[in-house]
């Protein structure tokens, strides 16, 4: 052994042992991985040409918009709290448990947005909820 004063060797890091166990997990991985393809399903969705009912069903419509702002009824909620979505659905309903929730969301709303409408809508008493939609205007 070198003493000298001053004298420093450079530390040798051995590569072997990490090349030997990246190598052993490397084959692991290539024996255990399942090479799945996914499946396809060619779907063609039925089309309906139905009349519009003949007796509309009393109906309570909530907006909710991209910004998470709800109108129901045409009268903007100032708070976008459930407690106060399930008052005014309340408000708005009457005592009538049998009127249906029209939930008209944008597309761009939040999903939390939606489900809190659908939380009012049951701590309200109102069970039937309806979800309108438009058609595309390209249908081909």
């Amino acid at each position: 052994m070198d003493f000298r004063r001053g004298s420093r060797d450079e530390p040798d890091i051995n590569l072997i042992p990490f090349i030997d166990i990246l190598l052993v997990v490397l084959i692991f991985l290539v024996l255990t991985t399942t090479y799945s393809q996914p499946t396809e399903l060619s779907i063609h969705l039925p089309q309906a040409q139905a009349l519009p009912p003949e007796n509309k069903p009393q109906s309570v419509m909530v907006s909710v918009g991209r910004d998470g702002r709800y109108l129901i009824n045409d009268q903007l909620l100032p708070s976008s709290q459930v407690g106060a979505l399930t008052q005014a659905l309340k408000d708005a309903s009457g005592a009538n448990a049998s009127m249906v929730v029209v939930i008209n969301a944008d597309a761009a709303a939040s999903h939390q947005s939606v489900i809190a409408v659908m939380d009012a809508a049951r701590r309200a008493g109102l069970g039937q909820l309806a979800f309108a939609t438009q058609q595309p205007s390209d249908v081909r």
